[in-house]
């Protein structure tokens, strides 16, 4: 990515927007040949403002919790946590309790697409028993929140692709407003005989969404795969500073919740959480770590993904800054400033 950290997409867009500009006002120059070759590939929409919706398998590895925060915490157009890979709802009542603890009552939360007992999670015992049963139709919601705008609404998926596929199934017709970024897929996973695990779960449902891509239904979307999120370059651990101010003796209610939710995790399962779901987010608010190329992908019979001329065209990870992403996600999580700032503009 070169120097992209150090220069927001908007920053971009306003120089193609300049140069461009200048071409126009310069005909027959080099400037102006330079002009019409930008003009041939426009520079993509702008979304920043767009309605956020954030397909989620929170509750078994802490990283979509800490992802579903930092949305939380940073924008205010989060208005809708759908949950995938579901256990009795059991994760939906925990993303409901987590947003409530920040604050973040106008997100609405639904429990979605079941696929069998799960053994990825570990939230049974943080969730008072206070908290009820959420709402289950997600289409519902779904277009609840493309009906509060005229333009695209973005999906970010942190979970298996079930509750996407349902969507595009039952109202393909609103799938064209929807731009989707989604953690999952490996073109070299760590374990040649599987699939990753987000489409390993419900194949079916990957291949799916990768045929609505190829038929034009679903705009192009972006994959973060697990060949870059997969480093220890961006996992927390006990050791790590995220963690040290969730679990300090003052860190604020939600965030005592992420440490016992990450205590958990390490005791049941591994000692880090590598943080695929946030840097994720990140592609998808348009921030400048995740670097994405246009491949063709397919996917065989189990859901292990190649690149192959004939395959759906989607835009793919092929590197990220995870020093930048990490002070990035700290910041979001830690700073108090931001989190008064959420909180006030939700009051509004």
């Amino acid at each position: 990515m070169g120097d992209a950290s150090k220069e927001t997409v908007s920053d971009l867009r306003r120089h193609w927007q300049a140069v461009t500009a200048l071409g126009r006002a310069v005909p027959g120059s080099g400037l102006a040949e330079m002009a019409d070759a930008l003009r041939s590939n426009p520079w993509p929409e702008d979304l920043r403002h767009t309605p956020l919706i954030i397909d989620t398998d929170i509750g078994g590895d802490a990283d979509d919790a800490l992802a579903v925060a930092a949305a939380a915490r940073c924008s205010p157009e989060l208005q809708l946590v759908v949950t995938g890979d579901e256990s009795g709802g059991q994760r939906a009542r925990f993303a409901r309790h987590l947003l409530d603890l920040l604050d973040r009552q106008d997100v609405a939360t639904v429990a979605g697409a079941e696929l069998g007992a799960t053994p990825y999670i570990v939230i049974e015992s943080l969730v008072p028993q206070s908290v009820p049963n959420q709402p289950s139709d997600v289409v519902a919601a779904v277009r609840k929140v493309l009906d509060s705008t005229d333009g695209p609404v973005r999906w970010v998926g942190m979970a298996p692709l079930s509750n996407l596929g349902q969507v595009l199934a039952q109202v393909p017709e609103l799938a064209t407003r929807l731009r989707v970024t989604q953690m999952g897929g490996a073109l070299r996973y760590r374990n040649p005989d599987s699939a990753e695990h987000n489409v390993r779960l419900d194949v079916l449902a990957a291949r799916q969404v990768l045929a609505a891509v190829a038929s034009g239904v679903l705009p192009t979307p972006e994959f973060v795969a697990s060949e870059v999120t997969f480093t220890p370059s961006i996992e927390v651990t006990a050791e790590s500073p995220l963690y040290a101010w969730l679990s300090a003796p003052d860190a604020p209610p939600w965030a005592s919740l992420l440490s016992a939710h990450l205590d958990a995790w390490f005791s049941r399962f591994y000692p880090g959480s590598m943080q695929h779901d946030a840097l994720t987010l990140s592609a998808a608010l348009d921030l400048p770590f995740v670097d994405s190329a246009h491949v063709r992908i397919v996917m065989d019979s189990i859901g292990r993904t190649s690149t192959d001329d004939a395959g759906a065209l989607l835009r793919w990870s092929i590197s990220a800054e995870y020093d930048a992403f990490m002070s990035w996600l700290t910041r979001t999580l830690t700073s108090l400033e931001g989190f008064r700032g959420t909180r006030n503009r939700v009051a509004e």
